[in-house]
């Protein structure tokens, strides 16, 4: 049996909706484990007007199928029990904990892989924790010098060179060596983890036209280009730097497998306009399989009844596919 562990995200937001949500579904050969609150869960539930049985789970024991109707939850107790649409930094210490469980048995082999609801980087640096996001967060736990993230709306893949930085620090952030690094890990987890016997890249330029051959930027010059140029010599299938706004079409995507974008919104508002609330995060070179919704928190349908699930039950099966496909 797969056993996968879910973080429930930040409690006041739609996170606990979601989870709940999941009680619905049925795989028989997949074991969710909820690591979040118990007693937050039910009240969720019980204002949500959903019948749901919290069975309180230890990690060590036997795995267990889900079965619909019930969310087996190991429990992380919250200082506070907030209001759906109000965080509070107290509770920061316990969200990362509940990370950190999730981690951890990733790496003992308790769980095949770890899927996250969302939380709010905001709160958690409010409590006076650096926090720039899930997956830095990851990268550092698990020992991880270089990760890559990537989204994943059906057969749309989108990578970033760069994650969560003000855009005015993006170009200092690009170097050769890290690009070609994320290159070689992009291209090493498409085989690996997804299945392509030899990944085609596509590689965006940062500068409008792809810098127009120096007029408008020499990053793609003096930067992108030599990287691509090292990553092709170790056996890789790329093109580029190519410019974001033809790239983006699906004639021009067609013949790819992946794309790598230079930073967080030249990629991903194309790929969640194409898959919003069905879309997957893909945390690639750690040494566990994470998956995560393509979503923040939704502060304002907290306990509404409205949040949709699709996100997280995407993110669900994709993790099952990629640990049954490196089985």
């Amino acid at each position: 049996m797969i056993r996968l562990a879910i973080t429930v995200g930040e409690p006041a937001g739609i996170g606990p909706d979601i989870c709940l949500e999941l009680a619905r579904d049925c795989s028989p050969d997949v074991g969710l484990t909820f690591i979040g609150d118990a007693r937050h869960l039910s009240a969720r539930a019980a204002a949500l007007g959903l019948t749901v049985d919290i069975q309180p789970l230890d990690p060590d024991q036997a795995r267990v199928a889900h079965a619909p109707g019930t969310l087996h939850v190991w429990h992380v107790n919250l200082p506070s029990q907030p209001s759906p649409g109000r965080p509070d930094p107290a509770n920061a210490l316990a969200l990362l904990e509940g990370l950190d469980h999730a981690v951890a048995g990733c790496l003992d082999g308790r769980f095949d892989a770890m899927v996250t609801a969302p939380l709010d980087k905001g709160v958690i640096c409010d409590a006076g924790i650096p926090f720039s996001g899930h997956t830095e967060y990851l990268a550092a736990r698990t020992g991880t010098a270089q990760v890559v993230m990537l989204l994943v709306a059906g057969t749309l893949r989108v990578a970033l060179a760069t994650t969560h930085l003000p855009l005015r620090q993006v170009p200092d952030a690009l170097t050769r060596d890290g690009l070609s690094g994320t290159l070689r890990i992009l291209d090493r987890d498409l085989r690996s983890r997804f299945g392509i016997s030899r990944p085609r890249i596509a590689v965006c330029g940062l500068n409008p036209h792809a810098g127009e051959r120096g007029h408008l930027g020499r990053e793609e010059i003096d930067v992108i280009a030599p990287a691509i140029a090292t990553a092709r010599a170790q056996g890789l299938d790329l093109a580029g730097p190519l410019p974001a706004d033809t790239l983006f079409t699906p004639a021009h995507l067609a013949p790819f497998d992946a794309v790598l974008a230079m930073y967080h919104d030249q990629g991903l508002p194309v790929l969640k306009y194409a898959g919003f609330g069905q879309a997957v995060n893909v945390t690639l070179g750690l040494p566990i399989i994470r998956t995560s919704v393509d979503h923040g928190t939704a502060y304002d349908l907290a306990g509404s009844g409205k949040a949709d699930a699709g996100s997280l039950r995407a993110a669900v099966a994709l993790a099952a596919e990629l640990v049954r496909a490196g089985r």
